[in-house]
């Protein structure tokens, strides 16, 4: 009977500590937790069904009513013939839906741009061929007709003819490393204007046109590659290599930039006669419905005007339809947004003070608004041409909510979402059916089939049900948003974290985690707050005893126009003085020890971090700082210009930086930062090091080596976020 009493005993024991389990921080870094998506997913122009990719290897169309599989369109298993493939990266379904482009080998190169093996597969034989044999491509494009595809390689444009036996010809012959690219962006672009493909063709397929980009005169950037793990570059064994690539950094030249078109059939090469300032920017080049047109958007270097053209590729002759000036400045999400339809475009932008959603003439004329009301469009989905509906997603109701919605041919909006959090949509071709994710900040990502008239489910087609279940048996802790207003009188939201075990009667030491980067959100009701989904950073940072938090200051995101651009030409002053507000909010808070409240963030946010440890009040007793701009003369023309104009027009906002603040840091700092990071150079970090040694300031630092911005790689994430709970854990 003891021996009962003792297993029982024991049994109930392991059942409590087995509910009551731990997080593993390697566990977190190496994905265990990480939600599962529905991957490569494409509407198909039947409107009925999309494509997606199945575990890598299959490519299967699936009915929008109810997510049946209905065909295998590829299956690297049934392919005939010699040329074979092992897995799928990326596919492209030509406008037939006869052929598919399929991607291996892939390679990134920068944030949205990468090459590889790209192949032409039938679907009807089940055969596969080589797009080229030349080496690598870049975004290969279908033409409209699907009897061409045009791709880039090494700076040039290359053009594939089916009809022809896959004949390859080459268009432009100019393009060189650090010197001239055709048709793809140059590294500041494709990182601030958010495209990777910079041509098209035209209409009925006759013509090709690209955007040029001269940067032979943009000055050279280079850092050393050494031999390394993990991936080990074995050619930098004895001495170490070096990278080298255009970048302008803020009030520096910017490449020269030109639109051209190629007539496929006489092979003639054109420039188009676009207007572009000296040093102004081509942020798009878009196809129309109509072969003589073609849609240019050009910019001003101050980011304030936004000019589109309609543009003749065979004549060149190029005619304004309009311009839209936003002051301080214009949204990069205006270019991502844009889209042409039969009649016109749509765009996004925030003249009335919050971002909505405008229709313009192809023939120019006054632009009519599609969406109005004070909530901020977040993303365009699409626009019915037939019954004059715009689909799209705003914030609903709140700053930290998102919602799917219709808005008909008179601006009434009607919401189709069904649950409160974030809602995200890919619609059918024909805006019969979506697929709506939603997710909040305790629930991982739902994917569901529904009605695009009423928003009905149809389907649940993943619920992240073993992911939920992983977590049900974890000593969890709760998730709580907030508000406060601080001594300026700014009202700000938050989120917090506190332990299972949370007693009001306690005093908590405190991590605080922020962005705070112009437009950026981190305060949301979504799985994708804080870190690793979840903020399941924050919840194993809970069960070690700290609260967390995340308050998103002014300049960010959600709020408007007004709240948003308040930071215009001095980044940083008002988000450090709001994170400091923050600290000394919670420090009144009776379960907070005020003596031991750290702040962290990455990229912008490590830039704050080091604002907010020098902004002159000490609350910080410790902070860590990933990959933080230390100065924004380091940073790049298009992004720095666009909120601060160039070091010449604003000295006083350059001038106050971390270096310049580097006597006034309190708290013990930690930095890390990778030492091939082609976006914040490690340059940042080596000033500012030294100025802190000048001013006789203790600090630690890790560097990464050959990490870039990510700092991933091997083991690498996991001692990053040992390293940081660490730091926190001796404040």
């Amino acid at each position: 009977m003891r021996f009962k009493s003792l297993l029982f005993a024991f049994l109930s024991l392991f059942a409590t500590s087995s509910v009551m389990a731990q997080l593993n921080l390697k566990d977190l870094t190496s994905g265990k937790y990480r939600a599962k998506d529905i991957e490569g997913v494409n509407p198909l122009p039947d409107g009925e069904s999309y494509a997606r990719v199945e575990d890598g290897k299959r490519i299967v169309r699936c009915s929008f009513k109810d997510g049946k599989e209905q065909e295998t369109l590829f299956d690297v298993d049934a392919v005939r013939g010699r040329v074979r493939i092992d897995k799928i990266d990326n596919y492209i379904i030509s406008p037939k839906g006869d052929n598919i482009l399929l991607e291996t080998e892939h390679e990134q190169i920068y944030r949205r741009s990468g090459k590889g093996k790209w192949y032409i597969y039938n679907i009807k034989n089940k055969t596969l061929a080589p797009l080229s044999e030349g080496g690598a491509q870049e975004q290969p494009l279908w033409s409209p007709d699907g009897y061409m595809v045009a791709f880039v390689r090494e700076g040039n444009i290359f053009l594939v003819k089916l009809l022809f036996n896959n004949s390859e010809s080459q268009i432009t012959k100019d393009g060189e490393m650090n010197n001239v690219i055709n048709g793809k962006p140059d590294w500041v672009y494709e990182e601030e204007f958010v495209f990777a493909r910079a041509f098209c063709f035209n209409a009925d397929a006759s013509m090709i046109c690209w955007i040029r980009f001269d940067e032979s005169e943009v000055p050279l950037y280079s850092f050393p590659l050494y031999k390394g793990m993990n991936s080990e570059r074995k050619e930098y064994l004895t001495y170490p290599g070096r990278f080298e690539y255009k970048y302008p950094m803020a009030g520096e030249t910017n490449s020269r930039v030109s639109v051209h078109s190629f007539d496929i059939k006489s092979r003639v090469t054109r420039k188009l006669q676009l207007p572009v300032e000296a040093d102004g920017y081509v942020p798009r080049i878009l196809s129309t419905s109509h072969p003589e047109k073609i849609v240019c958007l050009t910019q001003n270097r101050h980011q304030d005007q936004l000019s589109v053209y309609v543009c003749n590729p065979r004549s060149t002759e190029c005619r304004l339809i309009l311009t839209d000036e936003v002051k301080p400045y214009i949204n990069e999400m205006t270019y991502s947004g844009i889209r042409v339809v039969n009649d016109g475009f749509i765009y996004q932008s925030e003249k009335s003070g919050t971002a909505q959603l405008y229709h313009c003439s192809i023939n120019g004329g006054a632009s009519r608004a599609l969406t109005s009301g004070d909530q901020p469009i977040v993303e365009f989905y699409g626009y019915d041409a037939k019954t004059g509906n715009t689909y799209y997603s705003a914030k609903d109701g709140s700053p930290l909510r998102e919602a799917v919605f219709v808005s008909d041919s008179k601006g009434k909006a009607k919401k189709l979402s069904q649950k409160e959090g974030t809602n995200k949509a890919v619609f059918s071709a024909n805006y019969k059916y979506f697929l709506n994710k939603w997710s909040n900040i305790d629930t991982p990502p739902v994917f569901t089939l529904c009605d695009g008239g009423s928003g009905k489910e149809f389907k649940v087609l993943e619920d992240n049900a073993a992911l939920v279940g992983k977590l049900s048996s974890q000593r969890l802790g709760k998730k709580e948003f907030f508000s406060f207003t601080t001594s300026e009188g700014v009202t700000l939201n938050g989120w917090m974290v506190k332990p299972a075990d949370f007693s009001a009667s306690k005093r908590y030491p405190v991590v605080m985690f922020q962005y705070s980067g112009p437009g950026v959100q981190q305060v949301v009701d979504s799985w994708s707050a804080g870190n690793m989904g979840g903020c399941l950073y924050e919840e194993y940072l809970a069960q070690e005893g700290f609260l967390c938090v995340c308050v998103d200051g002014r300049g960010t995101g959600g709020r408007g126009a007004q709240f948003e651009k308040q930071t215009y030409q001095h980044l940083g002053l008002l988000e450090a003085k709001d994170q400091v507000e923050t600290a000394l909010w919670l420090g009144q808070q009776p379960y907070v020890d005020k003596s031991r409240i750290g702040i962290w963030g990455w990229s912008y946010g490590g830039y704050c971090t080091l604002m907010s440890m020098s902004e002159g009040r000490p609350v910080f007793a410790a902070g860590v700082a990933v990959a933080p701009v230390t100065c924004y003369r380091y940073y790049d023309t298009i992004y720095t210009e666009r909120f601060m104009r160039t070091p010449k027009e604003n000295p006083d906002g350059y001038g106050d930086n971390p270096i310049s603040r580097a006597s006034k840091l309190s708290g013990r700092l930690l930095i890390c930062q990778g030492t091939a990071d082609d976006n914040v150079h490690y340059r940042n970090v080596a000033e500012y090091v030294e100025a802190l040694v000048q001013a006789d300031k203790d600090f630690y630092q890790i560097d990464f080596t050959n990490r870039n911005h990510g700092i991933s790689g091997g083991n690498t994430r996991n001692f990053l976020f040992r390293q940081i709970t660490n730091w926190f854990k001796q404040m």
